[in-house]
Formats: structure tokens, sequence, C-alpha cells
């Protein structure tokens, strides 16, 4: 199963466990005065009957304030009698201290007002419960641990509920609303048993559900709590001049915004802008700068000059200017930290002219100098990774980087987590992550929480420009790690832009910053989200209301239908694999897809005459599958490729790889090399051993594969009774003879698949792989030349597609391919295809093709 298919499944799962470990935060936030009236947050819970209550009731909610706002004023709520009598629950910050919650009854405020501090409100939920005793025509209200009665005549037993804003019953309309949060409101009788309940844990829409009468109710400009633990909120977006950089003030939880002519502060409680323009005149930002706000301190820096400017916010003025204009800098995307207990600011890493640093370039504040320290322990060269700093020193995850630091030398996505320590100097790595998914690389901060042993990271696709940002929370102490909340959506033009991640402690929210740097208009583009926190994780199922969970049986048949839907699509998604492949890599129409369906019906044949190790119910056994995804299957046709960590799966590919390419295997100094580099001989020999041995572990679940030592060289053994794609495909490929059609169709019911180990990235494999994108091109193309166009010009269609899925802009294949749409009278296509060859070509070699489409059919 495919990873991203394993978090949906995962997800199907939660459905069958408590309720309190996937929806911890839920309720329904109202828009008060910082929106016009239009727009603010009505919730009415009459229904079409209204409410009729004969006897004794409780009405119980849970209150909070959702965010500072310009007014703390408005109805909270307002119950109206079937004789239009009304008893309201007001907020009035003009009230005097301890009677900011007035009860209103009729047209007259009744003896009841109360308080609770307003800090505390924005901090938790207190519980609001008000007691309608008919027996005793009394109201009693209880709030904050006191209670408060009130003398109430009742005349009538059906009531309409609102909360919030109300435009639409009467003469009751308001549009008054503090800035709320509103929860699990329950009406109950004078036994305490549930009447009515609404927990408000919504995700979406505007239906409030109510989960023992059906009483739904209706809310209009909803913000559901759920969804700001789901979905991230652009704060803000705005231009600033100049290579603009930021830093985080988390003791004020402020973002300061680095201009050229001006320094921006958001306030992110309020959401409120402000700028400084600077007295001292303008501060020419370079390209690559970037600042901190540590030790109460705003810094602005710059590597490639040895420049730290500070920022006195009393004069409005930096200490200190770049030399300007400048050299393009050798430190684009390094990562910072401040290290108190040296009082130093540590720069780590970046890239610039063309190569990837490894380097620790240190700022001393107490001496006023800059030294590049001499570390201990590997770190490879990279760039575009996240660093959290603790008391001790400093967390690095991931990056783009390579081994020798040389741009031109196999770059490659890093997923290890790495420990520097400031006063040792030294690197020291814990682990490495388990990429299974898109290459991935990272903005610029961790957020470590070190009570709980995790951390937070931004990562993003950085292969592409329309690119987005995904939060992920891992662990300190292991690999694995959960995709959190929805997507930010993220232009990645490399060294143009910038992220970063920070974290407000007491708003309990994540705060993430995108800049773009637009050179020719000398502005950089900044976009501010934020996300409050725990966060929903990235896929949300639909789930029925909170007290519904004590029955299993529902939660199970909820698991059900969602797995069975799960298997539906999977089995879907396989079979439409092959004709997505050649519509997305030929560009072709329905047309010529229906013209290579014979084709595709071959390979299929194929496939299930190749799958000699699999049983009657599509159950593969004694499997190893090399091309697409990595995956093994035992002798019971067990997926056990979740038993190899990425070390162990490494050593497995190796001896493999080397076992089947070459016969002989390959050698324990060679295999130290390639995976133990940085270790002493006793420490790698040892790593072997232990590691050789989990291996042999492994592979005893299969029957017929072994890995041995016999001749000196490590090898895997394997009998007849073990398929393994790879080795079919060297058969077919080394075979001397000229291969047949039926061959052919063996060779591409292999490779459709996925090119080979694709969720696998290291420099031992480039060969492997491009030697093999090598012959099966060759392979194709020397059956193709063979041929007569007029012989089949729909199977001649068909490899040409599968040719370009390894190399799009191979001149043989496009020329074979518009000869024979045109043969075929498809000249339009053929013309199509030509110039998507032409615009691929164009995109890679920044040239236009030699030839035109007239000489090509020559």
């Amino acid at each position: 199963m495919r990873p991203k298919y394993q978090i949906l499944f995962v997800c199907s799962l939660l459905l069958l466990l408590p309720l309190s470990i996937i929806a911890q935060s839920y309720g329904l936030s109202f828009n008060s005065h910082d929106v016009v009236q239009d727009k603010r947050t009505g919730l009415d819970l009459s229904s079409n009957k209204g409410i009729c209550l004969e006897n004794s009731f409780m009405l119980q909610f849970d209150f909070a304030f959702a965010h500072k706002s310009p007014a703390h004023f408005g109805y909270i709520f307002r119950l109206i009698d079937q004789n239009n009598k009304n008893i309201d629950l007001i907020y009035d910050e003009r009230f005097r201290e301890n009677t900011h919650f007035k009860l209103i009854i009729g047209e007259e405020f009744s003896n009841i007002a109360f308080d609770i501090r307003v800090d505390e409100l924005y901090k938790k939920w207190f519980k609001l419960q008000f007691f309608f005793n008919r027996e005793k025509q009394q109201l009693i209200v209880t709030a904050n641990g006191k209670q408060y009665i009130q003398p109430i005549k009742f005349k009538g037993s059906c009531y309409k509920l609102f909360f919030g804003a109300n435009n639409l019953y009467k003469e009751f309309k308001v549009t008054d609303v503090p800035p709320m949060k509103v929860k699990n409101i329950e009406i109950l009788d004078k036994n305490k048993r549930q009447l009515y309940d609404w927990k408000l844990n919504e995700l979406e829409g505007t239906d409030v559900g109510e989960s023992i009468e059906k009483a739904d109710g209706k809310v209009i400009n909803p913000i559901w709590i759920r969804e700001q633990h789901h979905d991230w909120n652009l704060l803000k977006e705005f231009n600033t001049s100049g290579a603009s950089s930021i830093a985080f003030n988390k003791e004020k939880e402020q973002l300061y915004l680095i201009g050229e002519d001006s320094l921006y502060t958001l306030d992110i409680a309020a959401n409120a802008l402000n700028s400084i323009p600077y007295l001292s005149g303008k501060h020419h930002l370079l390209s690559g700068n970037q600042s901190l706000f540590e030790n109460g301190k705003l810094m602005n820096f710059y590597v490639d000059q040895k420049l730290v400017s500070t920022f006195d916010f009393s004069t409005a003025a930096w200490d200190k200017s770049y030399i300007y204009p400048a050299n393009i800098t050798n430190y684009w995307h390094p990562n910072k930290f401040y290290f108190p207990k040296d009082s130093s600011l540590y720069i780590i890493g970046g890239y610039g002219q063309y190569k990837y640093k490894k380097e620790v370039n240190r700022y001393s504040f107490n001496k006023k100098e800059w030294t590049v320290e001499n570390t201990t322990g590997y770190f490879t060269p990279r760039y575009l990774a996240a660093l959290g700093v603790v008391n001790s020193g400093a967390y690095i995850i991931g990056g783009y980087g390579s081994s020798s630091g040389e741009q031109i030398l196999n770059p490659k996505n890093i997923y290890d987590m790495v420990f520097f320590d400031p006063q040792k100097k030294s690197f020291r790595k814990l682990f490495e992550l388990d990429s299974n998914e898109e290459e991935f690389a990272f903005a610029n901060s961790l957020i470590i929480n070190e009570k709980e042993n995790t951390y937070y990271a931004l990562v993003f696709p950085n292969h592409k420009y329309n690119s987005s940002l995904q939060l992920i929370r891992g662990r300190l102490d292991g690999s694995e790690y959960t995709y959190l909340g929805n997507k930010i959506p993220y232009e990645f033009y490399d060294i143009h832009s910038f992220a970063d991640l920070f974290y407000c402690e007491n708003l309990e929210k994540f705060v993430a910053v995108t800049l773009y740097r637009d050179e020719k208009a000398d502005k950089t583009k900044i976009k501010i989200y934020t996300l409050s926190s725990p966060v929903e994780p990235t896929i949300l199922s639909s789930e029925p209301d909170l007290n519904s969970f004590n029955k299993s049986y529902y939660r199970i048949v909820l698991a059900v239908i969602f797995l069975i839907g799960l298997i539906a699509y999977l089995i879907w998604k396989r079979s439409r694999r092959v004709k997505d492949k050649i519509e997305e890599t030929g560009h072709l129409s329905t047309e010529v897809v229906q013209d290579n369906h014979k084709h595709t019906e071959e390979i299929k044949n194929v496939e299930i005459e190749r799958q000699h190790h699999t049983d009657t119910k599509g159950i593969h056994k004694n499997s190893v599958f090399l091309f697409g995804d990595f995956q093994l299957f035992d002798k019971d046709g067990n997926d056990i490729t979740k038993l190899f960590t990425p070390l162990i799966k490494e050593l497995f590919l190796i001896v493999l790889l080397y076992t089947l390419r070459w016969g002989r295997g390959i050698s324990s100094e060679k295999l130290t090399e390639i995976l133990w580099f940085d270790k002493t001989v006793e420490s790698a020999r040892n790593n072997r051993s232990v590691n050789i041995a989990k291996l042999k572990t492994i592979l005893d679940k299969l029957d017929g594969c072994q890995i041995s030592k016999e001749t000196g060289y490590w090898k895997i053994k394997l009998s007849s009774d073990v398929d393994v794609d790879y080795k079919e495909y060297l058969q077919i490929v080394g075979s001397k003879k000229e291969l047949t059609k039926t061959e052919l169709n063996q060779l591409t019911a292999i490779v459709q698949k996925g090119s080979f180990l694709s969720n696998l990235e290291s420099e031992w494999l480039d060969q492997f792989k491009s030697d093999i994108s090598n012959d099966i091109i060759d392979t194709y193309l020397q059956y193709m030349t063979k041929i007569q166009i007029n012989e089949d010009p729909e199977f001649i269609v068909s490899l040409a597609n599968y040719i370009f899925y390894f190399d799009p802009v191979n001149e043989e294949a496009m020329t074979f391919k518009c000869k024979a749409l045109a043969h075929l009278g498809k000249h339009s296509l053929a013309k199509s295809a030509f110039e998507n060859f032409n615009k691929e070509y164009k995109q890679i070699y920044g040239e236009e093709f030699h030839k035109s489409f007239h000489e090509i059919l020559e």
C-alpha cells in the first residue's frame, strides 16, 4: 500500500479509538465588532417548533473569549418565551468591575451581575449554568464557582433560543456580539438528565447537530473551532521594500518584518500591523540577509560581510550598515540560533556559488568577533534545513545538499535529524526520517517541545514552483512523523523564496511566514498564516457528535464503510495507472488511448502470466518488487515491507542488487564505504553484524531467500521460489537474441509499475537507475528500428510513450511516434505530439528543437 493510502488507512482506524484522541478542540467562535454587521455570527437553536419545557430545566454551556477585539460588548444568548418575554445574558466592558456579565429580563436589568477576569476568559473555558426553577419561581445562575438568584415569573413553556446575532425574529433582532466562543450547549431536567445536547463539534457548514431530540439548529457566518485547528488562516498579506527578512519575538508574540525603509511589527493576537520608519535613513538589505530576535535584541546579519546590525527601538535606527551593492551571497538559506551560554550567534550551512555548506560561522557578542568553528562529527553540507534550539544546543533536520558539497555531484534531499552541541563543537546524528512520500525540504525553523519529546516543522516539495507547505509532527527520538492540518500554497523559486515557522505559546497558535523576493520590482511579498493548536490530523473524516462515540458499533460501522471505500478506490486507481502514464507522458487524446487498448490488454495478460507466485485471491507470495515502491511479501503473502528500517532496507538492496547485477555480491569493505563511512573500523563492523542479524530474521519469513558470505562477499541467495522483478528484468534486457513482441510486453508489465525504487534516493543507487533507464530505452528503440511503421503503428506509439516516461526529450522516440500517428491518419495528433516535445525540449535546453515537424516526417 502506498504511503498516502496508509494515511487514509490509519485515519479509518482512528474511528475506532476514543474520541478524546482525535477531537480535542471544538466549538463555535463568533465574528464580533471587528467585522460589519452582516458578517457577524448568529446561532439559532429553536428549530421550527421551538423548545417546549413544561417543568423546571437547566441551560448550561461552556464559554470563553475568542480573541482581543475593539469592543467586548453584545448578546451572549437570548431566550424568548411564547409570550415574547426575553431573558438575555450580555457582556459589556463599560460596566464597572465585577459586573461585566449582566442578565436582562424583558427591558430591565435583573439583580444578577457577575464577572470573570478577561485574561482568564482568553485562556480557558468556563461553564455557565442557568436553572429555571418553576416550583420556586426562581432563576439560579452559577458562574465561576458562585451562585446568583433572581425571582422570576414563568408564563410560557415553549422557547426560542439564540446565541450571538439574530436577524430572524421580529423585534428581537440584534447585531451586537462579543468576541466569544461557545460549546457543549445542553438543556437538562431538574434531575440533570439531558433533554437537548448541541456539542458544536462541526468542522464546516451551517447545520448544527443535536444528538437527543434531533432538534438541529442553524448558524450564520460560523467560525468552527475544529476548522481553526485544521485549516491555516491567512492573517496578513502585504509588500515591503527591498530584500526583507523576518524575526519573531516569542515573549510579546510579535513578528518583526525588516524592510529597507521601515520596520513592521505585527501583533499576532490583535492582528495589528504597525510600521516604524527608520530615522537613520535607508537600511540597504542584501539578498540573503537574515534576522533574529533574541536576548531582547533585534539582529539583522549577513555572513559574507561578517556583520551583525542591531536595531535600537528608542532611536528607530540600525547601528551598522552593509557595504552596498555587494556580491551575491555564499550563504542562502542557512540556519541560525542564539546560544546564551556563550552569548554567540551561530549560523550553520547554506548554499552559494554552486556549493552547499557545512561550516559553522559564529559571532561572539562578548568578543565582537567572527570565527569559523572546528567541529567534530559528520554533517552533510546542505541548505533548506530546519533548526530548533534548546538549552543544550540545536536540533537540525533535513535539507538539500550533497556529501561533497558540490552542486554538480549528486545533490539530493536529506532526511537526517542531527544535534549540534555548541560547547563541544560537535554534530551527532540521531536518526533518519522514513521518507516514503514525495521528496521534500524544510522551512527554516523547528518548534521543539522537550516536555513531550516532540518537534513540529513545515515541509514542502522543493522540486516544483507551485509548491505547498505542510505541518508535520515527529518525535525527537524516532523516525516517524505525522502530517497535520491542511496545506499552505507556496511559490518556491529557490533563493527567491523563504519560509519559516514560529509558535505563540500564550495564544497556542502556529505562525507560518512566506517571503517571495521580486527583484525587478525591488520588493518582497510577505504572507502570514496562523493555525490553532492542538492541530487536527491532515485527513479528516466525518464523525458523529461526541456523545454517540460511546456506542462502539457505530464506530465500527464507520470504519468498515471507510475501509470498503478505500479498497474500491485503490482497485480503481491501480486499473487507471497504465492509462494515466500514457496520457501524462505522451500527451495523447482519448482516441490514441483507445488505439493502445489492445497493447494494454496484452500487457495485462503478461502480468497475469508472470505472477506465478500469486494465489487465486491475487495475493503475492515470496515476492520482492523493486520497480515502483519497494515491497516485499513473505511466504504467506503478508506485506512485510514495514519491517525494514531505512538502514536495513538499504543494506538488503545493496547486497541484492550487487548479487543480481554482477553475480559475486559485495565485500565488507565496500558495504562500510557506502553505509558506515563516518564510523571507525570496529564500530562499522559492529553495526554491520547487528544489522545483518536483523536482516536474516526478516528474510527467514521467505522461502528460499538468505544472506550469506560463503565466498568472502556478501550475497543474497535466491531459490526459484522467490520472485524478484529486477531479476526478471535482467533476464529480458540481457538476452542476446532479438526480443519478440511478447517479451517486450513482459518488460513493460514490469516497468509500468513505476521507476526503479522510486521511493529511495542514494548515491550508490544512481548508477543502477541510470543503467536501467538507458537499457529500457535502448531495448524499445532497438525493436522499433527492426520493424516497419506500417507493420504495427499502434504498438510503436505505445513504445514511444514508455520511452518518454524515462526520457521526455528522446528525439528518436518522438520521430517514431509522429510517423506512426501520421501513418494512422492522425496528423493533428502527430503535430500535437511534436509541439509538446518541442515545449519540453525548450524548457530543458533553453532553445528550440533543431528540426521542424515536416523534417522529422521525411
